[in-house]
């Protein structure tokens, strides 16, 4: 046997096994669907199917950080997206992640359209506009890889950096470029993001440790609030050092390590989101023996800023949420309080897997732009299976149970009279008498337009073109 043929027989020897090890791995996350120990939602036709969906999103969010991009030559891909929401996912994001090693420099170039509401101005009218609040990170590593909710204690990851559209500095015509790097070069003026920085911790026995932390990932939220105006930005990353050179050839190696990390990534995420579900959010009942669930059924949490014990989350957000139960004739009532205004206020459902409910064909979400808001500043939301003909009606899609939640960003949190949520279940035959007297109502032809720019705009923002 000659050195080629040899060198090929190895090679389909490491394939085949690679190829092997992500069958095996892919089985054991579909094990998740119905396997108790790995904490699914109670079985039911809809939910069985919705986890089978669930297991294959993670594939294909697994495959699209596995096959692509790399630190030494990335770009960005999409993290989260309707062919596989996860996560409590945010109805009006689109998620992006590229791979990067934060002991080098990297430099992200962009492009948004009219981006005035940025800078506090009015929004632009007549024009296109750049996302309603877009966000920069740079953690030292992607939640849930781990495959355990051990990964959420104290210390195991920071977010290096974290930059936003109230501070970036773009250019007349939308342009703006961002620097990446360990430190900031000295006279550098310009958009900046540390990728490595030092956190002082303390041990269990009241001792301090200081500890390094290194980005391993830039991620992108571009939040869409004006989704018949607002476009997506336009996007180009690369490592300083390897601009304009040619990428190594690809071998049996680079295959076999990118289909063991698509099925170990697959495997782990759905076992980290199961868990993190069942024992941290204890949406199936209570956990740690408080009396009392973190995630509350028909009722809301204590507002909580962005944490590993949100499992990361937008470095800006305070988050607040539960789980609604409803039966047919049943309608939920919704109120969202803000003293002090934030630059971003979303609400969405979720089944009880953690993925948005259709947001393109259906009124699953309702934003602070979309949304009625009342007299005495409070947004009204109702929850419903059926249409009740108010503005603010957010569809259930059939789902007798789900997530109900609430994001408010605050690029400067406030120190005091953070926001809240109150939910309270109302008769649906009652539901205007439970309403203020200036409630909109809607007709069926104004449904339909809405559903209609809606449809649209998740092309838009998903687009395969």
């Amino acid at each position: 046997m000659s050195d080629n043929e040899q060198r090929a027989a190895a090679a389909a020897g490491q394939l085949r096994a690679a190829w092997d090890t992500l069958i095996e791995q892919l089985g054991q996350a579909r094990e998740a669907i119905d396997d108790p120990q790995r904490w699914p939602p109670p079985p039911g036709e809809r939910n069985l199917a919705e986890g089978y969906r669930y297991v294959l999103g993670f594939l294909y969010g697994s495959l699209a950080r596995s096959l692509g991009p790399t630190a030494e030559f990335p770009y960005f891909v999409r993290a989260i997206q309707p062919l596989n929401r996860s996560t409590i996912d945010n109805a009006d994001a689109i998620y992006l992640v590229a791979p990067i090693d934060g002991n080098h420099g990297y430099t992200i170039r962009g492009r948004a359209g009219d981006t005035r509401h940025w800078r506090g101005e009015p929004a632009a009218s007549g024009v296109r506009k750049a996302p309603h609040y877009v966000i920069f990170e740079a953690p030292s590593g992607y939640s849930g890889d781990s495959g355990s909710i051990a990964e959420m204690r104290p210390g195991s990851r920071a977010n290096c950096d974290m930059l936003d559209s109230t501070t970036l500095q773009v250019a007349a015509d939308g342009s703006f470029e961002i620097l990446l790097a360990p430190e900031r070069p000295a006279g550098h003026t310009g958009n900046f993001m540390r990728t490595r920085t030092e956190r002082c911790r303390t041990r269990p026995d009241g001792s301090t440790q200081t500890q390094t932390y290194v980005a391993q990932f830039v991620v992108l939220r571009e939040l869409f609030c004006d989704w018949e105006h607002e476009d997506l930005l336009d996007l180009f990353i690369y490592r300083n050092d390897r601009l304009g050179r040619p990428m190594p050839v690809y071998t049996p190696a680079d295959a076999a390590r990118q289909m063991e990390e698509a099925g170990r990534l697959t495997r782990n995420q759905v076992y980290f989101w199961n868990e993190f579900y069942a024992v941290t959010c204890e949406a199936y009942g209570d956990m740690n023996g408080d009396g009392q669930c973190f995630i509350p059924r028909n009722d809301f949490n204590r507002p909580n800023a962005a944490s590993l014990a949100t499992a990361g989350g937008m470095a800006t957000n305070i988050y607040c949420g539960g789980i609604y139960e409803l039966a047919p004739g049943e309608a939920m009532i919704v109120e969202l309080h803000q003293p002090i205004e934030p630059n971003y206020i979303g609400f969405s459902l979720g089944n009880m897997w953690g993925e948005s409910l259709d947001f393109a064909n259906y009124q699953s979400s309702l934003n602070g732009v979309q949304a009625q808001r009342d007299d005495d500043n409070v947004i009204r939301y109702v929850i419903a299976h059926e249409d009740p003909g108010v503005a603010n009606w957010v569809d259930t899609t059939g789902h007798p149970e789900g997530y109900m939640t609430v994001r408010w960003a605050y690029p400067v949190r406030p120190k005091q009279d953070l926001p809240w949520a109150t939910a309270r279940k109302v008769p649906l035959a009652e539901l205007m008498q439970q309403l203020p007297a200036g409630t909109r109502r809607v007709t069926p032809e104004e449904r339909r337009h809405q559903i209609a720019i809606r449809q649209e705009h998740v092309q838009r923002r998903y687009r395969q073109h």
